[in-house]
């Protein structure tokens, strides 16, 4: 994240870090991206989806381990966002093997 670059609020992390769930796979379906726009509102999605979708998976990972450094997280909160997070892998009832290693890869950079 370069230095000029605004922070981001918790509500643009997460939907972020959402939309990074959805596309562990290679594959974004319309189901997942219905959950990740219930769970924040249009403007915030239009404004991570545009940034997400210009980033690398690298870049993404980098991106989230910057802003969570700025912004204090309780218990509680990582853990209703870790539930998301799960929400979003299992939405096609399959728990992927690249959906795994991400999961395991955010665990890392959460805790």
């Amino acid at each position: 994240m370069e230095n000029n670059e605004q922070y981001w609020t918790k509500a643009e992390l997460q939907a972020y870090i959402l939309m990074l769930c959805a596309n562990a796979d290679s594959h974004e379906t319309e189901e997942e991206i219905a959950l990740i726009k219930s769970k924040t509102n249009k403007d915030i999605f239009e404004k991570m989806y545009r940034e997400y979708s210009g980033d690398t998976e690298e870049e993404s990972l980098e991106k989230i381990q910057d802003n969570l450094v700025n912004l204090e997280y309780s218990h509680k909160e990582l853990a209703e966002l870790r539930r998301e997070m799960f929400e979003i892998f299992f939405s096609d009832k399959k728990f992927s093997m690249m959906e795994n290693t991400l999961d395991k890869i955010l665990d890392n950079i959460l805790y």
